[in-house]
């Protein structure tokens, strides 16, 4: 069995004022960065075989601190970015709802009402397939994937063979450097935590 450490980023500046950063590039804020060592410390009694992240800054910077920690090197893994939210990158919800009105309803509907970006489902196909190349070539070892609340949420919404919109509806976003341990197998994922 593989082991996957799933891990949020830490905070940026654009987590604490509650904006939509899709693709967006903001790095880690002060908070960020020492949610990250604190993790990194956490990690350190553990056996690390592999480091996975997305390629925005805010991830790979989580995955810097957790790497130079455990003395692992780490792999960029763009298929690990968040959704890509289009017009609404960099906007809070009010600012959403006074441009797109119509967007913010669709995306409690059917999870996404942002323009040029791309859903749920296209997020899901791409980081699951990310999964299942990383599962493969570290069968039997623990490996850390560090990637976006979207990241996580598809992997967890797979687990729970429900669509990453049912599983937005249900349990709140993973906070900034949470841990989910799951186990992949055989082509099936399990919770480990």
């Amino acid at each position: 069995m593989t082991e996957l450490l799933l891990v949020r980023h830490g905070e940026t500046d654009w987590n604490r004022d509650q904006r939509f950063q899709g693709h967006a590039d903001p790095p880690l804020n002060d908070t960020g960065r020492a949610q990250a060592r604190a993790l990194a410390d956490e990690l350190a009694g553990e056996r690390i075989d592999a480091i996975y992240t997305s390629d925005l800054a805010r991830a790979r910077e989580t995955a810097e601190l957790i790497a130079e920690r455990a003395g692992v090197p780490f792999v960029l893994e763009p298929q690990l970015r968040e959704v890509d939210v289009g017009e609404w990158q960099g906007l809070t919800r009010t600012e959403i709802e006074e441009r797109f009105p119509d967007g913010m309803r669709s995306w409690h509907e059917r999870g996404h009402g942002w323009e040029r970006g791309e859903t749920y489902e296209q997020l899901a196909e791409r980081v699951l397939e990310a999964l299942e190349r990383i599962v493969s070539r570290h069968p039997g070892e623990r490996v850390v994937l560090v990637g976006h609340g979207g990241t996580i949420r598809a992997i967890r919404a797979h687990m729970d063979e429900s669509t990453v919109v049912e599983h937005r509806r249900i349990l709140p976003s993973a906070s900034n450097c949470e841990v989910f341990r799951i186990g992949a197998e055989n082509g099936t994922l399990r919770r480990l935590d």
